[in-house]
């Protein structure tokens, strides 16, 4: 679980925390009700459908996806070219976290400052979906857990009926709205697991490198093996600098051409990430970049059937 510490600029409340987590971006939105990239409102619950506040726009996309016109969606964490550890909460998160009827984070560690905003705004009455709880995951023994749930497509469409549930509950006249969205979405969502099982039939046990394991849950569920040390994807997670040892046995994968593709988070990087990267361009191994927010005018359907068409094109190389 990545410990790295974000900013919290909020002139109320001396919120002066630490906050933990591996988010992205800064605060910007699309329309009430639409399922563009983004999912969210500007107002923080300014429209009159049901206020709904998320962490990143990849569950407030869903969440406005499922909620069509009768929800007001704010996602705190949207841009998709910022650095995503360098997210500072802001005075107007913490008024829309105020006004929340329904609040979605990612849990897990990712985006701890939700549950420290909302102690702050005294906001007690709203429904918070938690992802990571939903997903039913737990760390193993000795081993930390992946929180990028995101990536797992059996994890999204627990959130999506969670959320058609929360939004029922809220507004009962609407629940089988809800619900028919709900079921729309997941439907489109079995498309991508069935992309997913394609790809494996195919490429299953070929091997891959990471920056970060932010598409880990989706390399798996294609059968890809991950080769990269573990301590180079920690101590990039985590933001510390990698150990020469490790970041040379990183470098030799590319250079023995012992992996088919790389995995590159395209919103962290540094020197360390950008030697793998030249790494693999230089020995011609194939690079899919990856995001931890949805891109600038893709809902999330897209965005991850364009992230498997790019693994799949990669592989076939």
């Amino acid at each position: 679980m990545r410990r790295r510490a974000f900013l919290l600029s909020t002139a109320s409340a001396a919120v002066g925390l630490t906050l933990a987590a591996c988010s992205s971006g800064e605060s910007s939105s699309t329309a009430s009700g639409s399922s563009d990239a983004g999912g969210a409102s500007d107002g923080g619950g300014s429209g009159s459908g049901i206020t709904v506040v998320a962490s990143t726009n990849v569950w407030g996309d869903l969440a406005a996806t499922v909620g069509g016109e009768q929800v007001d969606v704010t996602s705190l964490i949207s841009n998709p070219d910022a650095d995503p550890h360098e997210y500072e909460a802001s005075t107007r998160n913490q008024l829309a976290l105020s006004k929340a009827a329904i609040v979605i984070e990612n849990g897990g560690g990712y985006d701890d400052f939700i549950d420290r905003m909302l102690t702050s705004a005294k906001n007690t009455s709203a429904t918070v979906l938690n992802a990571v709880d939903i997903s039913g995951y737990t760390a193993g023994a000795g081993e930390e857990l992946n929180e990028h749930v995101w990536y797992d497509f059996p994890t999204v469409k627990k959130v999506v009926d969670a959320i058609a549930d929360a939004l029922g509950a809220a507004d009962a006249a609407h629940k089988d709205t809800f619900t028919a969205n709900a079921q729309a979405l997941n439907a489109k969502i079995d498309e991508l697991v069935q992309t997913e099982a394609d790809l494996k039939a195919s490429d299953n046990g070929k091997s891959v490198a990471i920056t970060e394991p932010v598409p880990l849950y989706m390399l798996d569920a294609i059968g890809l093996v991950n080769k990269t040390p573990e301590e180079f994807s920690e101590a990039i997670e985590e933001g510390d600098d990698v150990p020469a040892a490790v970041l040379n046995d990183t470098l030799t994968l590319f250079t023995d051409k012992s992996v088919d593709l790389l995995a590159y988070n395209e919103q962290t990087a540094g020197p360390q990430t950008d030697a793998v990267l030249k790494a693999a361009k230089d020995n011609g191994v194939p690079v899919v970049g990856v995001t931890e927010t949805l891109p600038e005018g893709k809902d999330y359907v897209t965005w991850m059937s364009d992230n498997l068409s790019a693994i799949g094109d990669a592989l076939g190389k």
